[in-house]
């Protein structure tokens, strides 16, 4: 892990926080959470989610290998546009590939990854449960994808729109150096806690929760 992301200081310089996990664990609802409270406290931050930032990159998308990582190749460079103008930024997207984000770490001096921790059966019951609708109007990958891809493997049948899935047709890897774990099976206000509690000794100077002393 390089040094750069333990650099402490004041959070006027830009730095840019990674939640990451697998498709379905919960990351972005906790990221919004940290989000939340960081406006709360007077903290304005930029939320960079892959799923939307998709759109952005490619307005009809089509969920190639070779499209991922150019839209993971985007984000790192407006991540790291964002930071370089003293921005805070929360990036909410998967990265099944570790380099992706060892990508960021690299050219964000003040960086740091927030990991999700989530079973496989867990993540995919939860990406189950995600309205059609909601899908459709947030621009997320097919919804129900697990199990969508899981029958891709089972009968060889292709599933238009349908790029690789990661956990089942590739796997998610983990860092084991990252800055903050956190227990999927715990529930988002807890998990959001120890998010903000991460943030408050990593950058001195941070406004303070809501009710705490100045």
């Amino acid at each position: 892990m390089s040094a750069a992301s333990h650099e402490t200081g004041p959070p006027s310089t830009g730095w840019a926080l990674w939640f990451t996990g697998l498709p379905g664990c919960g990351k972005s609802t906790i990221a919004r959470a940290v989000r939340g409270e960081l406006s709360a406290r007077g903290v304005e931050v930029d939320l960079l989610a892959m799923d939307e930032r998709r759109r952005a990159y490619f307005p009809h998308p089509q969920y190639t290998a070779e499209e991922r990582a150019q839209a993971y190749a985007f984000l790192v460079r407006e991540a790291a546009d964002l930071t370089a103008q003293g921005r805070a930024v929360i990036i909410d997207a998967t990265a099944h590939r570790l380099a992706m984000r060892q990508e960021a770490r690299a050219v964000v001096p003040r960086f740091a990854e927030v990991l999700v921790r989530c079973p496989l059966h867990e993540a995919m019951r939860r990406e189950a449960m995600r309205a059609v609708h909601q899908a459709q109007h947030k621009g997320y990958v097919i919804p129900g994808m697990y199990q969508k891809a899981l029958e891709r493997r089972r009968t060889g049948v292709a599933v238009p729109g349908l790029g690789q899935v990661v956990g089942v047709d590739v796997q998610y890897e983990e860092n084991p150096d990252a800055e903050c774990v956190l227990d999927a099976m715990k529930p988002v206000e807890e998990n959001a806690r120890a998010v903000l509690h991460f943030l408050d000794a990593w950058l001195p100077g941070l406004p303070p929760e809501r009710g705490d002393a100045a």
